[in-house]
């Protein structure tokens, strides 16, 4: 908190983020963005294939418990995320190597992981990682909107849990209800009411570093309180606001990679009858594009780059975990624990190292 209160000052304010880009000039991005978003729905329509454009990644993700916390022989239990196969996003997962060398896939756990053991070396560091490959489809859906139309009544069942609330982060409280009926207005399209939700986030929620989430009673609430938010603050208000309005809506995180750069990233999915599934990044939003195919991209598409570790919050771990978890939301650096309680993020270093490959 203390940390990001000063710069999430030229994050929120337009006034002052004129004067720090006036004086740090304004970013250079490094990667072709919105050429490779291009490039995506140009080779969709062209082809009909939604997954296009795919990229072969090298991951090595790594959790190092520090000297002296755990007695030496004493055992640690560690859980670093770990991708899954969703076809068309993500495939061909294949581990290279792991330290230690045993250990536990979770399969198709929405909050996906390889578990390991390991006694604590003690005064020196114990070290934990996994090393893989897979590769990440670009995705792209064009949506007619005058062809999108209320849920099926065959495929209802199967939605129920993505229209609920789902507490404490997703609850359709008399704020959500009150900020909905400003931004939906007397729409009745289901593919509009989105546009018109993903569009007043990315005007009017500026992204701004958050502190833990642990922290956070209630994340949708937090985000329309202080009109500010990361990705997953912002995701959430975006997955609330959508479920409110009958839409269905789904949390999905893991990493983005713009190269040279990469962070943690939280994003979602949404569902339009009769297109099924979509990915949405509400964080990366409305492009500056006159196509409107581009300009709309990341309500019904997704770069090539993501590396996708879970499809809900706050799920349980397999194995399960014997205390709680320092992230209790999300799961992108890991979890460690011993007989003697769980290892909050300041008795551990986590890494994730990446290269693209040819």
């Amino acid at each position: 908190y203390f940390n990001q209160a000063a710069p999430n000052l030229f994050r929120i304010n337009k006034e002052l983020r004129k004067i720090k880009e006036k004086v740090d000039g304004k970013r250079i991005k490094k990667f072709p963005l919105d050429k490779h978003i291009e490039e995506i729905v140009n080779t969709t329509l062209e082809t009909g294939e939604n997954s296009v454009l795919p990229v072969r990644l090298r991951i090595k993700q790594s959790v190092v418990v520090k000297p002296g916390v755990v007695p030496e022989n004493e055992m640690i239990r560690c859980w670093i995320p770990f991708p899954r196969e969703i076809p068309g996003r993500q495939e061909n997962i294949h581990i290279i190597k792991t330290e230690p060398t045993r250990y536990i896939l979770s399969h198709n756990l929405p909050q996906n992981t390889i578990y390991f053991e390991k006694p604590s070396c003690g005064d020196k560091p114990t070290e934990f990682w996994v090393e893989y490959t897979y590769t990440s489809y670009g995705f792209y859906k064009k949506i007619n909107p005058e062809k999108v139309t209320e849920i099926k009544e065959a495929n209802r069942e199967s939605l129920i849990p993505y229209l609920q609330e789902e507490p404490p982060h997703i609850t359709f409280t008399d704020k959500i209800k009150r900020i909905s009926n400003l931004i939906i207005g007397q729409e009745t399209n289901p593919y509009r009411k989105a546009q018109k939700i993903f569009e007043w986030i990315d005007t009017n929620i500026p992204w701004a570093s958050a502190r833990e989430y642990s922290t956070i009673r209630n994340i949708s609430d937090y985000c329309i309180s202080n009109m500010h938010g990361d990705c997953g603050i912002q995701t959430i208000l975006f997955i609330t606001l959508c479920r409110y309005n009958g839409i269905p809506a789904r949390w999905q995180s893991g990493w983005e990679f713009q190269p040279p750069d990469d962070s943690m990233h939280d994003w979602g999915e949404v569902y339009f009858e009769p297109y099924g599934w979509v990915p949405v990044d509400v964080t990366y939003g409305l492009r500056n594009s006159r196509r409107e195919e581009v300009k709309w991209f990341y309500l019904s598409g997704i770069d090539s780059y993501r590396l996708i570790f879970n499809d809900a919050y706050s799920q349980p771990f397999f194995p399960a975990k014997i205390y709680p978890r320092s992230e209790t939301v999300d799961s992108q650096r890991g979890e460690v624990e011993w007989r003697g309680g769980n290892l909050y993020f300041d008795k551990w270093d986590w890494k994730l190292e990446w290269e693209k490959l040819k």
